[in-house]
């Protein structure tokens, strides 16, 4: 990722937010980058590493699971997850990105689905034994954000998990820029939905700082 095109990313959604709509430059994002894929940062083309590496830790049983991925991007964590056995609907707020996973995995048995997070569809609610929240939240300013947790926490079924892997930083470190890393105190605001904190890991993977949070 050069910083040019990661300009381009804050070029879009500041673009955006000044007309008053805070997810539309992820669409428009999408579209320009189906001519070249280095302007989506996330487009790793390949699994987080993280989820792997909790995956190898855990081992955690997903035969058969319902499982949920939010902000799909490409698709390479739903198809993570679909070979270990999960039984995968993976959603996007961009069409592109939704038609781009569609065209990457023809034979896929993910669902891959276009919805907005912040308006997700009322069959979902207390639906899934695992969300994989990967790097949307970071996409978020406070209002926004707060909106998001609660939705993603609403997906979880009974005994069910939640997986977040985002940017992390200290309270007293500066925002910075987006992606927006979230504090240690950001995330503990799923416990107001009920969600309790199992593990807490504190990372450096390719150079940035990520935590790696599985609540139940």
């Amino acid at each position: 990722m050069t910083d040019p095109d990661r300009a381009r990313m804050r070029e879009l959604q500041a673009e955006y937010e000044r007309r008053g709509d805070a997810v539309g430059w992820f669409e428009a994002l999408y579209r320009e980058g189906v001519a070249n894929p280095d302007l989506i940062p996330w487009a790793r083309m390949a699994p987080r590493p993280e989820l792997e590496v909790w995956r190898q830790r855990t081992r955690r049983d997903l035969q058969g699971r319902a499982c949920l991925v939010v902000g799909c991007g490409l698709g390479d964590d739903a198809e993570f997850l679909a070979r270990a056995g999960g039984r995968v609907t993976a959603f996007d707020i961009a069409p592109t990105a939704v038609a781009w996973c569609r065209r990457r995995f023809p034979s896929s048995s993910v669902s891959y689905v276009v919805a907005d997070l912040l308006s997700p569809p009322e069959g979902w609610r207390r639906h899934f034994d695992l969300v994989l929240e990967c790097n949307t939240l970071q996409t978020m300013r406070t209002g926004a954000r707060e909106r998001a947790m609660a939705s993603v926490a609403s997906f979880l079924a009974p005994g069910g998990r939640l997986l977040v892997i985002c940017r992390g930083r200290d309270p007293e470190e500066p925002l910075g820029e987006l992606p927006w890393p979230l504090t240690r105190a950001d995330l503990a605001a799923f416990g107001a939905h009920g969600l309790v904190e199992e593990s807490f890991d504190d990372v450096v993977s390719e150079d940035v700082r990520r935590f790696v949070v599985e609540f139940s």
